[in-house]
């Protein structure tokens, strides 16, 4: 199974709505202060707030939106490895590799 099988050609277009609107909100005051806290949200990493990126709590792809409240700030690495997993299971899997060092 390919990765887009499963999406509809109306599934891109909304997924390609919302990719613009979190690119318009990335560049709003909003944005700035969210990140100004200087640490990802998932493991509250220090991490400087230009190398903070953009999340989806609940990504794209799994139905959520670029609104305000289902954004946060984190770094490349929890964002590289979380891809489509919901935030619950992102925390549960972070909790699991804790647990095992």
């Amino acid at each position: 199974m390919q990765k887009n099988d499963w999406q509809t050609e109306q599934d891109a277009k909304i997924i390609r709505q919302e990719k613009q609107k979190a690119r318009e909100l990335r560049k709003s005051q909003w944005w700035k202060n969210r990140r100004a806290g200087n640490s990802c949200y998932y493991c509250e990493t220090p991490t400087p707030a230009r190398q903070l990126t953009m999340d989806h709590l609940v990504p794209l792809a799994r139905g959520g939106r670029s609104v305000k409240s289902n954004l946060v700030p984190c770094c490349k690495s929890c964002n590289t490895q979380k891809k489509n997993l919901l935030t619950i299971e992102w925390i549960e899997f972070l909790e699991k590799i804790k647990k095992n060092k």
